[in-house]
């Protein structure tokens, strides 16, 4: 195994960007170490700093063969062992295990099975065991090397700029270091390229290089896709496409506006709670299946939705009661890079998050859905309202219906009573409706019990049944 020997400008470098994906500090050697080498060699591989503390501070190490002997002990022990190059940095007192990707993965130490997920090393389940197993020969789509591609030509200084600004790293000359660090590139036979990662956040018109990389955000009139009212393909990186997904949202959702005591500024509210619309956009962009190019990222609205989906049911290996409290990286330097950049907080806590703003906000919960597709819904409040109004309002009416026909009832029965022999006719002009409607009414009044016709249409009369107008003045004096 070569490695390549870490300068000070890199050593620099790494000092500044912290720990990730494929960087892990430690100040000195000891029981925890096993399952740092191991998590690096069932991962993409990777460096440790022995000699530098958690707050990126160099507090050195001795170089001792004493040392040496113990980590390279350390690394046979495990099963398989993993191989290992040690590299000492005897300027700054610091030692560099290099950790390539191991070729006999999984590999264990005695604390059991782990891969490197962000910036820590996480402890494998049987499932995860099992899941990884099955996946082995499967490249990552965020580690494939684009050797199509000059790295020169194809880097957008700007959006590297941008990155850059938003994760607190000070520009560097040494551009191929910088890149490899982040895990946007490698190297291959000595030739720096960039892959898949670093084309998806640093490269011009990446939508050119990955053609199924793009979100589709689209609204729809009423509650299916019949009538398209808006659509827009986003073409940017990644940082920029959820950003731009975002304002799409914020153009086509409904806002209310609130004045508080602690300001006389208005604060615009929208319908749904933007971190948690912010935390489902990213969700879908980091965790999508890549290698899936027959579909996209979605993004659609409806009269009483919101639909945010993503090529890619769970993860292999993550059940579904561990949903929402762990994580499973189906792209790990992806997600490396939105938490550098504060886009994510920690690994597998967006879900929680989106839960707990809509509970804040008393918003309906999200609607989860995972299949070939993991789709994230969300009902909207101000459809919900106005249906109920609806409703509340058919209801009010159909009240006002009910009491009509109630009074309307009892002048009939009233009319009835003073003269059982009256016809229709003179119901109808006596009450003011038409022949029909009292009809209707009689009809009605029959089928309840309350009224019956004695004789023949002709020379006969009504009876009121005393039982059941009894009834109806009882509940008459209730309402």
């Amino acid at each position: 195994m070569r490695y390549r020997k870490t300068t000070g400008e890199e050593l620099a470098l790494v000092l500044e960007e912290g720990e990730g994906y494929s960087l892990e500090f430690k100040q000195n050697v000891n029981s925890d170490l096993p399952k740092e080498l191991v998590a690096f060699a069932n991962a993409s591989g990777g460096r440790i700093f022995i000699g530098v503390n958690d707050q990126n501070k160099i507090v050195g190490c001795a170089f001792t063969n004493k040392i040496v002997s113990q980590i390279q002990t350390m690394a046979a022990a495990c099963d398989p062992p993993v191989a290992i190059e040690i590299e000492k940095l005897p300027q700054h007192n610091i030692i560099v295990i290099h950790i390539p990707e191991g070729v006999n993965r999984p590999h264990r130490c005695n604390k059991g099975f782990y891969l490197r997920n962000g910036a820590n090393s996480q402890k494998m389940t049987t499932l995860d065991i099992t899941a990884f197993i099955q996946d082995e020969g499967r490249v990552r789509f965020d580690h494939q090397l684009r050797l199509d591609l000059n790295w020169i030509e194809t880097l957008d200084e700007n959006r590297l700029n941008h990155f850059l600004q938003l994760a607190k790293i000070s520009q560097k000359t040494d551009m191929k270091n910088l890149l490899v660090n982040l895990g946007a590139g490698d190297y291959k036979d000595g030739q720096f390229y960039f892959n898949q990662t670093g084309v998806l956040f640093f490269s011009k018109e990446p939508s050119l290089r990955l053609f199924h990389v793009n979100v589709i955000c689209a609204l729809f009139k009423g509650t299916t896709k019949a009538y398209i009212l808006d659509r827009k393909e986003l073409t940017g990186n990644l940082l920029e496409n959820v950003e731009d997904t975002l304002i799409f949202l914020k153009k086509h959702l409904q806002l209310r506006w609130e004045i508080t005591s602690k300001s006389t500024r208005r604060k615009e509210i929208l319908e749904l709670p933007e971190v948690a619309l912010r935390e489902a956009v990213i969700n879908a962009v980091c965790h999508r299946d890549y290698l899936e190019h027959g579909a996209q990222v979605m993004v659609e609205i409806f009269d009483d939705r919101v639909e945010i989906y993503n090529p890619g049911g769970l993860p292999k290996g993550l059940p579904e009661k561990d949903f929402g409290r762990r994580s499973i990286c189906r792209n790990p330097n992806i997600a490396d890079l939105l938490l550098r950049c504060d886009y994510i907080e920690k690994m597998g806590s967006g879900i929680e998050r989106i839960r707990e703003a809509l509970k804040k906000e008393s918003s309906p919960k999200v609607k989860i859905e995972y299949n070939t597709m993991f789709s994230l819904v969300f009902l909207r409040p101000t459809y919900i309202t106005s249906q109920e109004s609806v409703k509340t309002r058919e209801e009010t009416r159909e009240e006002t219906r009910e009491e009509t026909r109630e009074e309307t009832r009892e002048e009939i029965l009233s009319q009835i009573r003073m003269d059982p022999k009256i016809t229709m006719v003179r119901l109808a002009e006596q009450i003011g409706l038409t022949q029909k409607g009292i009809e209707w009414q009689i009809t009605q009044m029959k089928k309840q019990g309350l009224l019956k016709r004695i004789g023949h249409r002709k020379g006969g009369h009504w009876k009121i049944l005393k039982e059941e107008i009894k009834k109806i003045q009882k509940n008459n004096k209730r309402i």
